[in-house]
């Protein structure tokens, strides 16, 4: 089997994955999200443990679950916010592990295993608020006694992989000026501003049955995604160059790990939520 074959494959297993997830009910939606932050959680601890630093890699995911699922319980309306207060406690649990765990470097450790959570689980605890208690696009599969739209997560995911396949096809093809060579050497300008294009009109295509935004504001989401998914992809690209890493992993066939192919939402999607969560 081809590389490429293998690639399309899995990039198909992925869309099916993430977009049918997220869209099917909001229990599946919920199971997606857990799927990521475990994940590229699991990912990060273990490439981070070829340096010598041993991070708190069950505690560091059981946290960052711990989040998710706080986060899921006050998008619903079930809980107050002050419910995220609970991760107080765990914090001091996760520093007082350390003291027991007998490692050489333990503020390393305990600064890796906190990373991680800010890293990764952080930013995907925000998609229950961007999907419940939400009107738009319909799940597929309705809950009784839920208000759940998955419309904007859907549309995330559409124009970040626009981005995505628009900067590969034309830096490929077109790349001459090289856009941070000192961190991902294959990354161009031309390929930066054909991801950016692409993202723009495919925006203002689907604007209509996204719902949630006007094309206006899709259009913004749009540039908002092709910069921070730009900034998310150089940002993992930094952390593979600096742990002398080609790939976070290989789950994903052709593809690598979980943070190979969910890099660009740590950053973009924060960006675009505080984007909604101002505007709208």
């Amino acid at each position: 089997m081809t590389n490429l074959v293998r690639r399309t494959i899995t990039g198909a297993f992925i869309v099916i994955f993430v977009l049918g997830g997220l869209w099917l009910h909001p229990v599946s939606f919920f199971l997606v999200g857990a799927v990521m932050i475990a994940g590229t959680q699991r990912e990060y601890y273990i490439m981070v443990r070829g340096t010598g630093v041993r991070p708190q890699l069950v505690t560091g995911i059981i946290s960052g679950f711990l989040l998710y699922v706080i986060s899921t319980v006050v998008a619903l309306g079930w809980l107050s916010r002050s419910w995220f207060l609970a991760m107080i406690p765990v914090i001091s649990i996760v520093m007082v592990i350390e003291l027991f765990r007998k490692v050489e470097r333990p503020f390393d450790s305990l600064a890796h295993t906190f990373f991680s959570i800010l890293y990764t689980a952080v930013p995907f605890s925000m998609f229950p608020f961007a999907a419940f208690n939400h009107t738009g696009l319909r799940p597929l599969i309705t809950m009784e006694g839920i208000e759940f739209s998955p419309g904007i997560m859907i549309g995330f995911f559409l124009l970040l992989w626009t981005n995505d396949t628009g900067a590969y096809l034309v830096g490929s093809s077109l790349g001459r000026h090289r856009l941070f060579e000192r961190i991902s050497p294959k990354k161009s300008w031309e390929g930066f501003f054909g991801g950016l294009i692409l993202t723009l009109l495919v925006a203002r295509l689907f604007s209509g049955w996204l719902g949630v935004a006007d094309t206006k504001g899709w259009m913004i989401i749009a540039l908002i995604i092709s910069v921070g998914g730009t900034l998310g992809d150089l940002l993992e690209s930094m952390l593979k160059r600096s742990l002398g890493l080609k790939d976070s992993g290989t789950i994903m066939p052709g593809h690598g790990g979980f943070l190979d192919r969910f890099d660009s939402v740590v950053v973009a999607f924060p960006l675009v939520y505080l984007y909604l969560a101002i505007m709208l």
